[in-house]
């Protein structure tokens, strides 16, 4: 009888044992840069004894990954990137209700995220769309900065223009929907097409145009500004500038994905992330969006939102799976396919 029971005892344990080893680490996506991902798995491992497995990818690719494992998540949580695809994500139940107790903390745009998704995102940084420049290159080929969306159809700019692809780059998916809650959609795709002719190339990644353009490899890119600091901080030539007609802005946002198996983890990094130490990690790594906690330390790099024209940006619309996927396909088929 003693010898059945002692042959028990260890299967008894083992379910503690497993959730104790899955709250030790978990899987993230992170869809912001590099050396400010890196910089929070690093932080957060070695203050909170969690590990970190972390992939990098755009936003469009993360929702993508994200939809094909939806039967199977092998994903814990999803932070940064645009915030249309994270209410995409919350609209498909693809993601997990979560209130945070420190959503009283945060400015009320991301508090208003959570409430649009169900409380299955947040936002934790916001930041205007807008163009970077390289300022030798202009001055070079004689070129006017350019200051409204307009100014981006001249002719001399042909060839100058970098933009990012929206179908995997939620940079660019914004700037679509911008111009139609700017223009209308009719007048936005006639726009759109005739930019086409003036667009270089189209990149997979958001941040892949002002790069270029801050290493001489392109003229203009359409971009979100708060990644121009981080550029000319490290010496390259580089201005921004929001158009003077208007403009929308991201949310950039995070999410716990429904099934993580890694949730307890999962939720420990969300509740560090909205905490101002961390969020301050993303100027200690040259990067300058909002922060969305109201106690955080804004560096003064960090673009002002009072001197800029901002749109009244309907995310909850824009952030439909349906509107989504329509308007993506509408620019593959009206204007990707055009020749340049």
């Amino acid at each position: 009888m003693k010898k059945n029971l002692w042959l028990a005892a260890p299967i008894l344990l083992l379910p503690a044992l497993s959730a104790q080893a899955q709250s030790s680490e978990f899987n993230l996506i992170c869809s912001a840069q590099a050396a400010w991902c890196n910089m929070l798995a690093v932080t957060f491992e070695k203050s909170q004894g969690v590990k970190v497995n972390m992939t990098l990818k755009g936003s469009g690719e993360a929702i993508a990954q994200i939809m094909a494992e939806r039967a199977n998540p092998k994903t814990d949580l999803w932070f940064g990137g645009t915030g249309d695809p994270h209410l995409q994500a919350a609209e498909q139940g693809l993601t997990l209700e979560y209130k945070s107790p420190s959503l009283p903390k945060l400015h009320d745009w991301a508090q208003k995220q959570a409430a649009q998704s169900g409380y299955r995102t947040v936002g934790i940084y916001s930041g205007p769309l807008g163009f970077g420049y390289n300022t030798e290159l202009i001055a070079k080929k004689k070129l006017p900065i350019p200051r409204t969306w307009a100014d981006l159809l001249k002719p001399e700019y042909k060839g100058e223009i970098q933009s990012a692809n929206p179908s995997s780059s939620g940079t660019a998916y914004t700037m679509i929907a911008t111009l139609v809650q700017l223009m209308g959609e009719e007048k936005a795709f006639d726009y759109l097409k005739k930019l086409h002719g003036n667009i270089a190339t189209y990149t997979r990644s958001g941040t892949g145009p002002i790069k270029a353009v801050a290493r001489g490899e392109s003229t203009i890119s359409i971009s979100f500004v708060h990644d121009g600091p981080g550029e000319k901080a490290q010496g390259f030539p580089l201005e921004t500038v929001t158009p003077t007609d208007g403009t929308g802005a991201e949310i950039g946002s995070m999410s716990i994905i429904k099934g993580a198996r890694n949730a307890d983890a999962a939720k420990k990094f969300y509740e560090w992330v909205l905490t101002p130490s961390a969020q301050a990690l993303g100027a200690a790594t040259l990067q300058f969006q909002l922060p969305s906690n109201k106690e955080t330390k804004v560096d003064p790099r960090v673009p002002d939102f009072r001197k800029i024209k901002m749109i009244d940006y309907d995310y909850a619309k824009y952030g439909q799976t349906a509107e989504r996927k329509r308007l993506i396909q509408r620019w593959e088929k009206d204007v990707n396919s055009l020749p340049r």
